[in-house]
């Protein structure tokens, strides 16, 4: 194998595109890492870019229909960021529109080269790389995509492609396994390494393909006519059985977590017991709420969905998953489930207990996997609904699926949370909800504060006291009963939470950076752990990328408000709705707060994390699709009305 790495449009004019994923900075560093281990072992770079000369205008149609002069030849923006700049010996191959190909120039780079593999990184997926992505197919090259390093302002239509694209045989993986992997040594099995200390391997997990997820469906529907049929008072014996079962269970599960997550041992018997106590509500829900009534004209009913795919994250394996499989099953759905690749094991020990406790085999199927995996049981033919819990860009490509069948869709997609503290506030008691929701288990929560907002006459003071607040939380071995910060998942995500601190830092975006318990950090940084230090950053810049990207790690964002609509402002100000937060004694500004907040979880001085299962549990705008998880929300999306006239 001979690869060959092009770099597609690198271009600040495409760069600065609003909505750009993965965000620009990430995007480049990603794409920065590639073209350094290139160079480092000699391989053959390329450079593809857009070319727009005024003397000979060749613009897409599109740029003139709306007047747009992008990429000219000798603008700043036609120029790549400094680091993806071409040096002496590369070839840089211009271009007017999307195929790369067009004037023989780049067919004749790649034969010389005599590469048989070409890794893609770029922009944008939905357009230029995929153009280059088909040629490059049509003439036999292996087409691998860098998958951090390939980004698009069009999401749902980057799913589509990336769908489409790699049912034609091109793999999307990791950049540097992308330019370095082996054709024969692709993996079949995903590796997962201990949190608490990054060199030791847990477990390895199979990747499910097609025809698993095809039988583990096709088991799912068949037990659903019998499963739909079980009487509800049968249903619910079952689940109140997993319960007292959960919590029985709850000092193995809460160490099973601990030790492979990195959950701290306390917030993980917390999480069994909150799950125990989400299935009790769903079967008070259940059972006294009639699933039929009568109107004038006729009957209503409630009826199951059929089979629903259930796909969950690893942050809380139980309290999500099984949030979502005990709805399912009470109101006669099956399931066939999909969790994160780092919750396998407890997933594992969840579906044994509910197969202790009376569900058949076959309602609830469990699938080990990956994206694709998830990807392919969302699109089966014969599921009825899918519920997915995850990032927002699992989202995007979920919904795309669903939107090709018409399948209803449940999504939680993660937050950028805001609290609000006012100058009425108790400031101390404000730092201490607000750093545990910020910094507790690293942040690693779709709830946490990652943002506060705080009025301008009491920022230094509030400053001082959140300091004091974060540096008194213990952090440290998640199996220690006193810690609340335990590591990150895994090393990546730690450094990834450096890479943002460091780029706000470089960038002035943050101008004051307060890097919380600096003698633990070295102390942690010994035990060869993914432990990520503690950060609190000041931006004032409501758009820069430390504000308007959601993280799951321990950085906390504070902005300054001049006065309460400007702190409102700021605390609607991003793309996503999850949950949002007032410290303030004023019932006015409660008012004007529970008006104007732009969030699906509102809470009064309290952290924005930690909610009660009894309660909807969804965002607005980018944070969720459909009906919420929990209480009301789990009949509106795990049954569906039907009239029946002349019964």
């Amino acid at each position: 194998m001979k690869p060959i790495l092009l770099l597609i449009d690198l271009q600040w004019d495409f760069l600065q595109n609003d909505g750009l994923l993965p965000e620009r900075t990430r995007l480049i560093a990603a794409a920065e890492t590639l073209l350094k281990r290139a160079r480092k072992v000699c391989l053959p770079v390329v450079h593809v870019r857009t070319t727009v000369r005024r003397e000979d205008d060749r613009r897409l149609p599109h740029w003139r229909k709306s007047d747009r002069w992008l990429c000219v030849e000798g603008s700043p923006g036609h120029a790549a960021p400094h680091p993806l700049q071409p040096v002496e010996g590369e070839a840089v191959i211009d271009k007017t529109g999307f195929n790369g190909f067009a004037n023989g120039e780049l067919d004749r780079a790649l034969r010389e080269s005599g590469g048989d593999t070409v890794v893609l990184a770029g922009v944008h997926l939905h357009a230029c790389v995929r153009a280059i992505a088909t040629e490059c197919l049509e003439r036999g090259y292996e087409v691998r995509m860098a998958e951090d390093a390939v980004g698009s302002y069009d999401p749902v239509h980057a799913a589509a492609v990336r769908r489409w694209l790699a049912a034609r045989c091109v793999s999307f993986e990791p950049g540097l396994q992308a330019l370095t992997r082996d054709p024969a040594s692709r993996p079949r099995v995903l590796v997962h390494r201990s949190p608490r200390h990054s060199r030791e391997t847990l477990f390895e997990m199979p990747i499910a393909g097609s025809k698993k997820v095809a039988g583990a469906v096709a088991a799912a529907k068949n037990e659903g006519h019998h499963w739909r049929e079980t009487s509800m008072n049968a249903r619910w014996e079952v689940l109140e059985k997993l319960a007292s079962g959960l919590e029985a269970a709850a000092p193995d599960l809460a160490r099973q977590m601990a030790e492979q997550l990195g959950k701290p041992i306390g917030h993980a018997r917390e999480e069994v017991r909150r799950t125990a106590g989400n299935i009790r509500d769903v079967i008070r829900r259940a059972v006294t709420v009639p699933l039929d009534r009568d109107e004038a004209a006729g009957r209503v009913r409630s009826r199951p969905l059929g089979t629903v795919a259930i796909i969950s994250p690893w942050n809380n394996p139980l309290a999500i998953a099984l949030g979502k499989i005990a709805p399912a099953l009470i109101y006669g759905n099956t399931v066939v489930w999909k969790p994160a690749p780092a919750a396998w094991p407890i997933s594992q020990a969840a579906l044994e207990l509910l197969s202790r406790t009376g569900v058949p085999r076959d309602a609830v199927r469990l699938l080990p996997g990956d994206s694709s995996t998830a990807q392919s049981l969302a699109g089966h033919p014969d599921i009825d609904a899918v519920t997915v819990t995850g990032a927002l860009t699992a989202g995007y490509a979920i919904q795309e699926i669903c939107a090709r069948s018409v399948r209803p869709i449940q999504a939680e997609l993660n937050g950028n949370n805001a609290a609000i503290v006012w100058t009425d506030a108790d400031l101390k008691q404000a730092a201490r909800q607000i750093a545990w929701g910020a910094f507790g288990f690293a942040g690693q929560r779709c709830t946490a504060n990652r943002r506060v907002v705080v009025a301008t006459e009491c920022l230094e003071k509030f400053l001082e006291e959140l300091v004091a607040a974060g540096e008194s939380i213990a952090w440290g071995d998640p199996l220690d009963e006193k810690t609340e910060i335990g590591p990150m998942i895994h090393a990546g995500r730690r450094d990834e939470h450096e890479f943002r601190v460091e780029n706000a830092e470089a960038d002035g975006g943050a101008h004051r950076v307060l890097r919380l318990q600096a003698d633990r950090a070295r102390e942690l940084a010994a035990t060869g752990g993914a432990y990520a230090q503690p950060v609190i950053a000041c931006c004032d810049l409501p758009d820069h990328p430390l504000v308007q990207e959601e993280t799951m790690s321990p950085l906390l964002v504070v902005q300054a408000a001049r006065d309460f609509d400007h702190a409102l402002e700021l605390c609607n100000g991003v793309a996503q709705g999850l949950a949002a937060a007032l410290f303030s004694g004023s019932e006015d500004l409660k008012q004007v707060f529970l008006r104007e907040a732009r969030a699906g979880i509102l809470k009064f001085n309290s952290s924005t994390t930690g909610v009660d299962s009894s309660m909807p549990f969804g965002g607005w705008k980018l944070s969720g699709i459909g009906p919420p998880e929990h209480g009301d929300g789990d009949r509106l999306f795990y049954t569906r009305l039907q009239a029946v006239y002349g019964l």
